[in-house]
């Protein structure tokens, strides 16, 4: 209730102050921001992107650009053409107009020295609005210094200035509805260091100068879509850093950058789209799939008032919840309350509400986005603050079991938190936190071997209902988010991943002969034959892993190819999966051994007492502590991600199997465990989920700002709702597996050809609306 109050009242302030107090992100780009790190610029409210030299050309193919002013305008024009072409020395003469071409992109920069704002400026201008064929299509343009200068700083001069910027401010503005017209606001000067010809020139000055041309390009009449636009963040990154300049004039390198990457950004942003450059992004129209969704959330909703209207109450009897993990069953602390189709349709109306907030986060121009910057305090001091909670919040375990249900919640609920943490600091920019947190992933992938294959191995339940209970679960989120957000399937690429691992499981197992712990009995011979199992799965891996066209080629046959594909290519797909490739069988294998242990009664699990003996649980322990800390060490010295990510696959599992003993060997560890995160761990799926859109933002390339201006408030207020919307999610997957996963199976088959009949119209959907894209 506090989160919906909460996110209902922020909405509102940010839907008020868009409308009544200017939400133009192109204008918070040009006038405003600061620098959150070394020579890294932050436009208020958005996301700046940092383009490369390819996709400059590509935004500027066949265009002209032209600067006009005098020495600081020629350094921006340096600056710009540094995006285009890194190569680019400043060769050309100081007062002299300067041309830069790109043939390959048809591209001209042009520099045109006029160091006044005079009459010839006024000639320039106007013969370009005079002949349009002529112009350019893009113009930045400012003086001043120079005025300065030459007059001594006189008033008459300020009276000049104005009178000859109000003079060229029509023309201005008939260029600009054709045209992008930035009019450059001078920057500051560092005084102490000013020469004695250039000691005229003061900040005083420059305010007044930049206060009269501002008065005059904002006083036309004319239309304010077709207006000459200010450059003020270059000058706002100025103040930060003047003290840098070399003469106290001219501007250092890192302004320079800001001011052209800013230009950049307000000229391409519009045609390329980057995911990580929300300024200057207008909200795209709503596509085939996400009016689909809407109209599906309102109908749900209107069925929901009539059946409440006619008091229709239908009881169907809920059942225990499958945990998609561990393959155990949630028994209930409570008698189970009879779930109506009421029940199920007002679930479907809040996952409505849910989506909405979703869409207004990551989809709407409402909220503000800001980029990430890792610094190592903003990963370690969270880090160290959520361990110290989970630590106050230690239990005694109900069971003593190795990775007991107890154990295996707190361990996805700090591995959660870490990775949540690594992905709102940028982390990934720092390797040894990046390879630890692959670790991390791969531990999630071996939680997922072994549940599901203890799950098979105990019960021997391959049922179609099993099936779509695990599916259902781990898809229905997602699945939404597709629909919704207007995302393919692979973006979400933890999903597919565990999906396909739960398929190669009960693929494995459940393939001739099944072969089950009642089965293998006293009896070495199933035993061996699970093995080969199991190394005939290791081959299969190895030839998926080693081929990559075999892969691709099996991968890219439709419809499949529709479920790993983003943005055209299964590039994606094979990466992740590679990456983690061995965990799964590593997950298997473990849980059948430590199975096999426990039933030749091998294991000492009782309260307090260590796995083994105590000479073999000091040696193991010993083993595993120098392990894990020498994988961390190995991790620590990782110089280069894609030589790292090689030997990944290959090493992860020793810190894995490490934490798994140290956690379980000793008795006394293993009969605690932290209730804070075995809290989380219950919802680490959707908390994982959730973060792409409402947490983060544009796509987890920025951070989502609901309180702007106090960063560690809006942290606070946005992990609330984050926290409270996955909670309230997984209640919701949970009531509505109830109704969509039936027990009997007639039924369970007709809504399997529903969702196939779904599923298909939305691929054909999907196909048609990219299609006309």
């Amino acid at each position: 209730l506090l989160s919906l109050v909460a996110v209902i009242l922020i909405t509102a302030v940010h839907s008020v102050s868009r409308y009544y107090g200017g939400g133009d992100t192109c204008d918070w780009l040009l006038s405003s921001g600061h620098f959150i790190g070394d020579n890294v610029w932050q436009p208020y409210g958005c996301m700046m992107h940092k383009y490369k030299n390819i996709e400059a050309k590509t935004c500027l193919n066949n265009r002209r650009v032209a600067f006009v002013g005098d020495s600081r305008i020629r350094q921006l024009f340096y600056a710009f053409v540094n995006i285009i072409n890194p190569e680019t020395k400043e060769d050309g003469n100081k007062h002299e107009n300067i041309l830069f071409a790109d043939k390959e992109s048809s591209l001209n920069v042009d520099f045109l020295w006029y160091a006044e704002v005079n009459n010839s400026m006024k000639e320039l201008v106007t013969a370009w609005a005079e002949r349009p064929l002529n112009k350019p299509d893009v113009i930045i343009i400012g003086a001043a210094t120079w005025s300065i200068k030459l007059h001594s700083g006189s008033s008459q001069t300020l009276l000049q200035y104005k009178a000859n910027i109000t003079s060229i401010a029509a023309p201005l503005e008939k260029l600009s509805e054709h045209s992008e017209v930035y009019w450059v606001l001078q920057d500051p000067v560092y005084e102490a260091l000013l020469s004695e010809n250039r000691k005229m020139i003061t900040n005083v000055q420059i305010d007044q100068y930049n206060a009269a041309a501002v008065s005059a390009l904002n006083n036309s009449k004319r239309n304010i879509k077709t207006k000459v636009k200010f450059l003020e963040a270059s000058r706002q990154a100025a103040m930060e850093t003047v003290t840098q300049s070399v003469d106290g004039l001219h501007l250092p390198e890192s302004s320079r950058n800001v001011g052209a990457m800013v230009l950049m950004n307000s000229i391409c942003n519009k045609v390329l789209k980057p995911i990580d450059g929300s300024c200057c992004q207008s909200v795209p129209p709503l596509s085939i799939l996400q009016k689909l969704a809407a109209g599906l959330f309102l109908a749900a909703g209107v069925c929901f008032l009539v059946i409440h209207a006619l008091g229709y109450s239908k009881r169907h009897k809920s059942r225990p919840v499958s945990d998609v993990e561990s393959g155990e069953e949630k028994k209930p602390p409570v008698p189970a309350i009879p779930l109506n189709l009421k029940q199920a349709l007002q679930s479907a109306c809040k996952m409505g509400l849910i989506m909405l907030y979703f869409f207004l986060c990551d989809r709407a121009d409402i909220f503000m986005k800001e980029q990430k910057f890792y610094t190592h305090s903003t990963f370690f001091i969270p880090l160290i603050y959520i361990f110290m909670l989970g630590v106050f919040y230690s239990e005694n375990s109900k069971e003593t079991k190795l990775l007991n249900r107890e154990q295996t919640d707190e361990w996805k609920g700090w591995m959660q938190l870490v990775i949540l943490i690594y992905h709102i600091s940028g982390a990934s920019a720092f390797i040894p936190v990046y390879m630890h947190v692959r670790v991390l992933v791969a531990a999630y992938l071996f939680q997922t071997g072994y549940g599901h294959f203890s799950f098979f191995w105990l019960k021997g339940d391959f049922g179609l209902y099993r099936v779509c209970q695990v599916l259902f679960r781990l898809n229905f989120l997602v699945v939404v988010l597709c629909l919704v957000m207007d995302r393919p399937y692979q973006f979400y690429y933890f999903v597919p991943l565990v999906t396909f691992w739960f398929a190669v499981i009960y693929a494995t197992m459940a393939m001739w002969p099944q072969i089950l712990q009642i089965k293998a009995n006293g009896n070495v011979f199933w035993h061996v034959a699970l093995l080969f199992k199991l190394l005939g799965l290791l081959l299969f891996i190895c030839f998926f892993a080693y081929s990559q066209e075999f892969f691709e080629s099996v991968f890219s046959v439709w419809p499949i190819s529709k479920l790993f594909e983003l943005q055209g290519s299964i590039h994606e797909w094979w990466f992740r999966w590679k990456l983690d490739r061995f965990a799964v069988i590593h997950g298997m294998v473990f849980a059948f051994v430590y199975l096999v242990l426990q039933k030749c009664q091998i294991l000492s699990e009782g309260k307090g007492e260590p796995l083994f003996s105590n000479r073999i649980s000091n040696c193991l322990l010993f083993i595993s502590v120098v392990s894990f800390i020498t994988y961390s060490i190995w991790a620590s010295n990782c110089k280069n991600k894609t030589e790292c990510n090689e030997m990944h696959p290959y090493i992860s599992v020793v810190q894995i199997l490490a934490f798994v003993l140290i956690r379980n060997i000793p008795g006394y560890a293993r009969s605690m465990y932290s209730s804070f995160f075995a809290w989380f761990g219950k919802i680490s799926l959707e908390l994982f989920i959730c973060q792409y859109h409402i947490w983060l933002a544009a796509d987890t390339k920025g951070i989502l700002v609901l309180i702007p201006g106090i960063p560690s408030l809006n942290i606070i207020i946005s992990t609330f709702i984050f926290v409270c919307v996955a909670h309230e999610i997984s209640q919701i997957t949970n009531d509505l597996a109830q109704v969509a996963i039936p027990k009997e199976s007639a039924a369970l088959v007709k809504r399997l050809l529903a969702a196939g009949v779904f599923l298909g119209l939305v691929l054909l959907l999907s196909m048609a609306g990219q299609a006309g894209y």
